[in-house]
Formats: C-alpha cells, sequence, structure tokens
C-alpha cells in the first residue's frame, strides 16, 4: 500500500480525489474507503513499474473508470442497501446514526403537528375555509413552510444569526399577506398569492444552507432538494386523495358521511403536515442509490423541446400573437419555470467532469426555445401596457418575472454553448445559476412587500 508518509501532493489528491467520491450518494464512506484502497494499491503498482507518482495517479483514476460505472456497480453488489436504508428500518450505516434518526424522526413529528395546528388557528379568529378563502390562499405557506425550515435549521445546527434571519424573514412574509387592506377579488391578493410561495421557500433555501450560504455545491443541492421535496409531495398528495375518497365514500355506505372531516380537518391539515414529512423524507434517504428526479429529467427534456420547437413554428406559421391576459401570463410563465426547473434538476444530478454530450446539446435546444417564447411575451406585455387597462398588478409583475427569466435563459444559453464548444467549464454554468437564486427572491420580496400599496394607492 501507498505509505503514509508519501509525497503531500499525492496525498492531497488522495483527498480530493475521495471529497468527489463522497458527493455520490450511491457510495457511502466504507465504499470510498475500498475505492481508495483499490486505487493506492494501483498508484503502488505503477510506481513499481517507473511512472512517477502523479503519472500513476492519473492512469490509475483513469484505470478505475467513471463514477457512473462505479456506481452502478455498487448498486448491483449492493441491491439489499437500499431495503436497510427505508427510513423506517431502524438500519443505520454507523452506531451513531440510529439515536440520530430517531432524533430526527421525533423533531419532524413535532414540526408536522405543528403545521397541522397552525392551519386550524385562524378557525378560534372566525375565519373558515369556506368564507375566507383569500386569506387562505395567502397565508397557507405562512402555516407549513416555517416548520418546514425549522427541521432544517435544527437538522443543520444553524448558528443564532440565522435562526434570527429566518424568523425576520418569515414574519416580514406574514406582514406583507396580512397588512394591506385589499379586497378579495383584488390583483394583488393573486399576485401575493403566487409569489409569497416563491419568496419564503427561498427563505426555506437558507435553512438549508445554513452556514455554507457561500457554497454554490451547497445551493445546488438545495436545488436537488426541492426537486426530490416536490415530487414527494404530490405522490403523498394523491395517496392522501386517495385515501379521502376511500374515507367518504366507506363511512357514507353506513349513513355517516364525513364531509366536514375531511374538508376542514384531514385536507388542509394534512397537506400541511405533508410538507414538513416530505422534506424529511428527502433527508433521510440520501444514500438511497437511485433517485427517480434525474431519469424524469431525462424523460421530459426532450419532450419539452419538442413542444417549445412546435410552438414556435406555429407561431411563426400562423403569424398570431401570445394571449397575456391573466390565465395565459401564469400558463406562460410556468412553462418557462419548468424549463428552467429541468436545466437546473439536470445540473444538479449531473456529473461534473463528464465531457459534453448529445443530452447537454438537447439542453441547449430547449433553453433557447423557451429564450424565443420569452422574448415574444415580452413584446406582448410591453404592447398591452401601454393600453388602456394600463400597468395592473399581474402585467408589472409579469414583466419583472419575465426580464429576469430572459436574462437568466440568454447567459445559461451562453454558458452551455461555450461549454459543449469546450471553452468553458461547467462549474461556470453551476455558479451562474445558483448564483441567480437571489434574484428570484428580490422580485418576489419586492412583488408581495412594494405591489400592493403601489397599485392600491397610486
Amino acid at each position: 500500500m501507498t505509505a503514509p508518509d508519501g509525497p503531500q501532493e499525492l496525498e492531497a489528491q488522495f483527498a480530493q480525489w475521495r471529497q468527489y467520491v463522497l458527493r455520490r450518494r450511491e457510495l457511502q464512506a466504507v465504499d470510498a474507503d475500498e475505492l481508495e484502497d483499490h486505487l493506492r494499491g494501483s498508484v503502488d503498482e505503477l510506481v513499481a513499474a517507473g511512472l512517477s507518482p502523479d503519472e500513476a495517479f492519473l492512469v490509475a483514476v483513469k484505470r478505475m473508470g467513471s463514477l457512473d460505472e462505479l456506481s452502478r456497480e455498487f448498486a448491483r453488489e449492493h441491491s439489499e442497501r437500499l431495503w436497510k436504508q427505508l427510513v423506517l428500518t431502524g438500519d443505520s450505516a454507523g452506531p451513531a446514526d440510529g439515536p440520530r434518526a430517531r432524533r430526527d424522526l421525533w423533531v419532524m413529528l413535532a414540526c408536522a403537528a405543528g403545521a397541522l395546528v397552525s392551519v386550524k388557528v385562524p378557525v378560534l379568529f372566525g375565519l373558515s375555509f369556506g368564507e375566507d378563502g383569500a386569506f387562505y390562499a395567502r397565508n397557507f405557506t405562512l402555516f407549513a413552510l416555517p416548520w418546514l425550515a425549522a427541521y432544517l435549521a435544527w437538522r443543520r445546527s444553524a448558528r443564532r444569526p440565522v435562526i434570527a434571519a429566518l424568523a425576520v424573514l418569515f414574519a416580514l412574509g406574514a406582514v406583507a399577506a396580512n397588512a394591506y387592506p385589499l379586497a378579495d377579488d383584488s390583483q394583488s391578493v393573486v399576485v401575493t398569492s403566487v409569489h409569497l410561495p416563491i419568496a419564503l421557500w427561498l427563505v426555506v433555501g437558507l435553512a438549508y444552507v445554513a452556514d455554507d450560504w457561500r457554497s454554490s455545491r451547497r445551493r445546488m443541492d438545495f436545488i436537488r432538494f426541492t426537486g426530490e421535496w416536490f415530487i414527494y409531495l404530490v405522490l403523498m398528495a394523491l395517496g392522501g386523495g386517495v385515501l379521502a375518497a376511500f374515507l367518504f365514500n366507506t363511512f357514507a355506505a353506513i349513513g355517516i358521511v364525513p364531509q366536514e372531516f375531511v374538508s376542514q380537518w384531514l385536507l388542509p391539515g394534512g397537506a400541511a403536515a405533508a410538507v414538513v414529512v416530505a422534506g424529511w423524507l428527502v433527508e433521510a434517504k440520501q444514500s438511497v442509490v437511485e433517485n427517480i428526479a434525474p431519469v424524469l429529467t431525462r424523460l421530459f427534456t426532450p419532450l419539452f423541446t419538442a413542444a417549445l420547437l412546435a410552438f414556435l413554428v406555429a407561431v411563426v406559421w400562423t403569424s398570431h400573437g401570445i394571449d397575456v391576459e391573466r390565465e395565459a401570463l401564469l400558463l406562460f410563465d410556468l412553462l418557462l419555470v419548468v424549463v428552467l426547473g429541468l436545466l437546473l434538476y439536470s445540473l444538479s444530478a449531473r456529473d461534473p467532469s463528464a465531457p459534453p454530450g448529445p443530452f447537454d446539446k438537447l439542453q441547449l435546444a430547449l433553453v433557447v426555445s423557451a429564450l424565443a417564447i420569452d422574448v415574444l411575451v415580452l413584446i406582448e406585455i410591453t404592447g398591452r401596457i401601454t393600453d388602456d387597462y394600463g400597468g395592473t398588478p399581474n402585467r408589472a409583475a409579469a414583466l419583472g418575472e419575465n426580464v429576469i427569466l430572459l436574462v437568466n435563459l440568454a447567459w445559461s444559453a451562453w454558458l452551455l454553448l461555450t461549454f459543449i464548444r469546450r471553452r468553458t467549464p461547467f462549474a461556470a454554468l453551476e455558479r451562474w445559476q445558483t448564483g441567480y437564486l437571489p434574484v428570484y427572491a428580490a422580485w418576489a420580496w419586492i412583488v408581495v412587500l412594494v405591489f400592493p400599496p403601489l397599485f392600491s394607492f397610486a
């Protein structure tokens, strides 16, 4: 084996390689030990054959193959680990992980219970789901996301300044949702209901990265967390819908109609608690070999690319402008956000050392198509703002969002192009996307804090 008192440069290379290996969720510390032992043995053999230590290290790493292949090999050899890593089994990778997992479980249950209770607190003040829908639309994320942030901050052992910042930002969100005297049919209510969850989710991101918020890798981990959290939430929503239907119909069959329990307790309370449970599930199964989100990204990227290209061809063929009324604005903005989400999540799941491939070119086509649609939407919005209705909250918010997306998509397209041409490292694209997150947060906070008084009192 390689001597422990070998050249410091070689040991630094081993340490860097090991750190890179441990980024893979498929590989645990014991796997990294096994791979490092094999790598050191290969380096020793090559040095004995006459190569310099640096040359031997590079050749040995090349012989081992890519981490994707290694991950698949470990998945085949240790398939039983999938079952051991299910969060309710109590098995763990180390002696200290069992108590930690149990503490995580109890803290999660406490936070989920807090979210459930928070949903019902307004009822004590005479607010009901049926008659005060606008209030719940603005505030629902305030019932659930602070508890998810609390769980993540506890898990990260966040320091007091971070906790204080979280408390201040959530309090500011509560003020933005409730301080302005708006009618229930006001456009500002809709705009706040859409943008406040975005602003608060990025506050959850602060809890996730905690004291390591300057790291682009940690911010990219939060993007990965977001994708997996969303998938879990959707799955739980589907299961909850089946459970609600089952309860309603089975009890109705014996003359008991549990409509009030289902509509007033099960659905709203379950939705709030599911926000916390989904975050716990993502955190608890970090080492599971396969994740579904990268698979979905690979599946839907070509489908969305084909759909956007077909839409652009139809626009050119028919010479028909885009309808930018409220529903259409939300649809197009949602489409662009989905495209950006596909790009972000594929970046988070990509091996940074892998060379450009066909999928990168497909992503470039997707981003360029989205960029062209964004330009068309911006042209139409700018034209509509000059009409008789002028700058409504919806149009002003959409204008700002599309400008922000335009800048991001344009620079992302350029970075992807230069990466495919091997002129820009992959890390530049990653740094750009993660560094751009505060721009979205800033705009969301501007919309929820500034727009209501700006458009109500202008």
